[in-house]
């Protein structure tokens, strides 16, 4: 029996025990990548580490209660699980999911040789690094947090050996540090199979209601949001707001305000919903409204139009890779009200049948689980066939 190729992701991303089913079912289509052997590095959802095998094998840190301590923890501890992961199970893939874990396993990378091994370094970049945290939250001084990030990116992008980005905006950022590096570009994880069934609970001719999916953070721009949605004169829409309110201090500023714009009762918080909750808000959705400042590429853009539902979206980041205005939903410029208002009222004057079939063709052909996992096996080899010509060049 051939030996499977070791691959180790590290990320600080929150893992449970068991896996939520949507993260599980991620991981066994990753399965099917049966030449691969693949290993986790992330967070637990304690105080506890946790270590188990469930598809893949995770190597989980215990989760302290504040940022700066999880910074602390993470990278104290991590470049010391993943050096031990690289010498015990010979690793020799290594795949951080930002640039910023990309400097932890750069530094592994580096040492590894050391140890008679020599793994190779793919590097993810999901977002625009350099401006997104300091949208989401206040970070204290924030001039040398931003030096301090930038040059973990730099040192990161300096030793990757290939890059994975989502976007048109994403490979742009990349190309900014490493231009030369090689790419394959797919979509973040979504387990679209609960949208692709849950298809439409109310017609679109009939749907009323608006949905904003996303955590509660500056960045996202549902402040923006709900002063348009103020303006918009129809009396039966109600706005959805589903989504962590991962800053506290701005999700209490965004209920306050539509009490101040006297909307309060034709806005609703929901939170956090489970997947399938939020496929049966989209398929009762006129259309889902994402106003972001700076985004990556925007999954649930894909999701909503799985369940034929149009987006307004932001022209932004890799929204418009996803938004072909007046064809599948509309763009509009980020951080004006106007328009975003202009854009609402439009959608309850559109053809909105032929928006939403052209929405649900689209996703239909831009993202599957098999596109998902070829995005990797095309990575993986793309770094193997590498290594393979690095050796022979030194025989």
């Amino acid at each position: 029996m051939l030996k499977r190729t070791a691959v180790c992701w590290i990320s600080s991303a929150r893992y449970s025990h068991p896996l939520d089913p949507t993260i599980a079912r991620k991981w066994t289509l990753m399965t099917r990548l049966r030449d691969y052997d693949i290993r986790v590095i992330g967070f637990s959802a304690s105080l506890r580490p946790v270590a188990f095998h469930e598809q893949a094998g995770f190597y989980l840190l215990p989760q302290p209660p504040t940022s700066l301590l999880r910074y602390l923890t993470f990278f104290a501890f991590a470049p010391l699980l993943l050096l031990a992961l690289v010498i015990r199970h010979d690793c020799r893939i290594l795949v951080a999911q930002s640039p910023f874990e990309g400097a932890i396993a750069a530094f592994v990378k580096g040492i590894s040789p050391l140890f008679g091994k020599r793994p190779k370094l793919i590097i993810e970049n999901h977002n625009n690094f350099e401006e997104d945290l300091f949208m989401q939250r206040k970070i204290p001084f924030m001039s040398a947090y931003r030096a301090l990030m930038l040059g973990l990116a730099r040192y990161a992008f300096s030793r990757g050996d290939a890059l994975r980005v989502i976007s048109t905006s994403t490979s742009e950022r990349a190309s900014h540090f490493a231009p030369d590096l090689p790419r394959v570009r797919f979509m973040t994880w979504s387990d679209t199979d609960i949208f692709r069934a849950a298809g439409r609970r109310i017609p679109l001719a009939e749907a009323t209601d608006l949905v904003y999916a996303g955590v509660l953070i500056p960045r996202k721009g549902v402040h923006i949001l709900l002063e348009s949605f103020a303006r918009l004169d129809h009396p039966l829409a109600q706005l959805h707001l589903l989504g962590h309110p991962e800053n506290a201090d701005y999700a209490s500023e965004l209920k306050k305000q539509a009490v101040d714009l006297g909307i309060a009762s034709r806005v609703r918080f929901h939170g956090a919903v489970s997947q399938k909750e939020l496929a049966a808000y989209f398929g009762s959705a006129r259309a889902l409204v994402l106003p972001s400042l700076s985004e990556g590429l925007g999954r649930v853009v894909v999701e909503a139009m799985l369940t034929g539902t149009p987006v307004i979206g932001s022209r932004v980041g890799g929204i418009p890779d996803l938004i072909q205005d007046g064809e599948n939903g509309l763009l509009v410029e980020s951080g004006n009200v106007d328009k975003l208002t202009l854009a609402l009222e439009k959608i309850y004057a559109a053809d909105i049948e032929r928006l939403g079939r052209h929405a649900r063709d689209f996703a239909r052909q831009f993202f599957s689980p098999e596109k998902y996992l070829d995005g990797y096996r095309r990575l993986f080899e793309l770094v193997l066939d590498s290594n393979d010509k690095s050796d022979r060049a030194t025989r």
